[in-house]
């Protein structure tokens, strides 16, 4: 369908070497957009997305960077550019989680987890920007989290937490300060998913804690968040902006 089409579309998803971010990236392609693929240089995920991209039967470029480092996301960018064509669509999905009390977490782990989650994607955001402003055509979403807007019983996880929700209020600001400028930002909020950071050791013996308290009971797949992404980038969405779009299996209900 028209409206859901992302082609001719140039797109660049940032944590596109696994999980979340690497689902979103080879879901563009198969809704007709080229993708340039961020993720860090030792993430070995990122030439199965390359060959799942260009399996869709669309361009594909990697670009590796820290989204903690501006310059190299700025540089990607440019790159992108240079090689797809004018940037349009952005998806930014690093991030990293971990648990540890607060009282005796240490500084380096809460700042690590401030810097990749929420500064990165602040980062991400302005090298995106500024190349789609000029222009006064693009569509930004941002992966947040249900943990941006309720705490998780059982996890301690302050940083983590305050993170996201951090990444709804800045998209929310963004999205406003763009809003008349002809860039669109908006936020998915994932409930639990099937992802590396929820087999982490902490929270496996969890997982089935977590699909009883969904009220769709069970946990979500990473390609459960495709769709989401493909309808905030598309013409579908195209009056929507400054929307947390919570994707929890009605978690948030109860």
């Amino acid at each position: 369908m028209r409206l859901f089409s992302l082609r001719n579309e140039i797109a660049f998803v940032t944590g596109a070497g696994s999980g979340i971010g690497q689902g979103i990236a080879i879901g563009l392609a198969e809704a007709g957009a080229d993708v340039a693929l961020f993720d860090v240089p030792a993430s070995k995920g990122l030439a199965n997305t390359e060959a799942a991209v260009k399996e869709k039967g669309r361009h594909a470029l990697v670009v590796t960077g820290d989204v903690v480092d501006g310059s190299s996301l700025t540089a990607a960018v440019d790159k992108t550019e240079q090689a797809l064509g004018p940037l349009t669509l952005a998806v930014n999905c690093a991030g990293i989680a971990n648990a540890a009390p607060a009282e005796d977490m240490p500084f380096e782990q809460w700042k690590r987890t401030i810097d990749v989650n929420l500064t990165g994607v602040f980062l991400s955001c302005q090298a995106e920007g500024r190349a789609m402003l000029g222009r006064k055509r693009g569509a930004i979403v941002n992966i947040a989290s249900m943990s941006g807007s309720i705490v998780n019983r059982g996890l301690t996880q302050a940083h983590y937490n305050a993170s996201k929700a951090g990444v709804i209020h800045l998209s929310k600001s963004l999205a406003m300060e763009w809003v008349d400028r002809g860039v669109r930002v908006n936020v998915i909020s994932p409930g639990y998913t099937l992802t590396a950071m929820n087999k982490r050791p902490e929270v496996a013996e969890q997982l089935k804690v977590f699909a009883a308290e969904t009220p769709m009971a069970r946990i979500a797949t990473v390609e459960e968040m495709v769709g989401p992404a493909i309808f905030l980038l598309s013409p579908a969405a195209s009056f929507m902006t400054g929307v947390d779009l919570l994707v929890d299996g009605g978690f948030e209900c109860w």
